[in-house]
């Protein structure tokens, strides 16, 4: 996990996306493309850290609310892109807390039921079809050496898990590759995680339970965004192609810009 997590002080959940093979013996190449969660509260240290690793572009998976709440903070080498997946954030992210416990302690499994509804709109909703069809255009953009593109929503792990896990797909990484990548971000935020159930107001077993539903990533909603690609499009590289809208040459200069030869 090391060699993955960035030594960054004031953010969550970045990670480096190098590394990973392919099913055909290529590498994903490192300092090229990153994950993570929210960039409001990066430090000058953290901003110094990001630029000497590479990084230029930003690009957002967050709802308009999220952005206005805690806008990235970037320096002038980095571009932003605005790309929401959601109108509105329904993983959760962000919400009235009080309200929110109040309805999570009444109803049992509310949180793993919204969030398995999250990841079956994540897949076919239009919305986030045209969004994931834009952060893939932006990363064909990120075809100079030793520069770097971040792509990010709030906590790094769903809007972003699924980004990463379409792109690793994608570049030919096997399915349980980008499975564990996805999967990653529960060993990452573990302690946060823990942080925020010692936090509630109540040990209401409902309740505790639909927070962790909502802080954490599983399996179980990885595998609704799978069946989901598999009943619209019958596997990932019909997606990619016939939801997603990406040409056989995109995907040919994708891998030619984020393989190492």
């Amino acid at each position: 996990m090391t060699a993955r997590l960035l030594n960054i002080q004031q953010g969550s959940n970045f990670r480096e996306l190098g590394g990973y093979r392919t099913q055909d013996g290529h590498q994903v190449k490192y300092h090229k493309i990153l994950r993570s969660g929210n960039l409001a509260n990066l430090s000058d240290a953290d901003l110094d850290y990001l630029t000497n690793y590479g990084v230029i572009k930003s690009i957002d998976f967050r709802s308009p609310q999220e952005v206005k709440d805690a806008p990235d903070r970037l320096t002038t080498k980095m571009s932003y892109h605005f790309d929401p997946v959601f109108r509105i954030d329904e993983t959760e992210s962000t919400r009235d807390q009080d309200s929110f416990y109040k309805k999570l302690s009444q109803t049992p499994g509310i949180g793993h039921r919204q969030m398995l509804s999250a990841y079956h709109n994540l897949i076919t909703d239009t919305h986030p079809q045209k969004a994931y069809h834009q952060f893939f255009e932006l990363l064909l953009t990120n075809t100079q050496d030793n520069q770097a593109v971040l792509f990010h929503c709030t906590a790094g792990k769903d809007r972003t898990g699924i980004g990463a896990y379409l792109f690793l797909r994608a570049l030919g990484v096997d399915r349980k590759t980008a499975e564990q990548d996805y999967l990653l971000t529960n060993t990452v935020i573990k302690d946060e995680v823990a942080q925020m159930i010692a936090d509630l107001p109540s040990d209401n077993p409902n309740l505790v339970d639909s927070v962790f539903s909502f802080q954490s990533v599983k399996m179980d909603y990885l595998a609704q965004a799978q069946s989901e690609i598999r009943e619209l499009a019958g596997d990932i590289d019909h997606y990619l192609e016939t939801v997603l809208d990406l040409s056989t040459t995109d995907l040919a200069d994708l891998k030619k810009i984020y393989l190492q030869a």
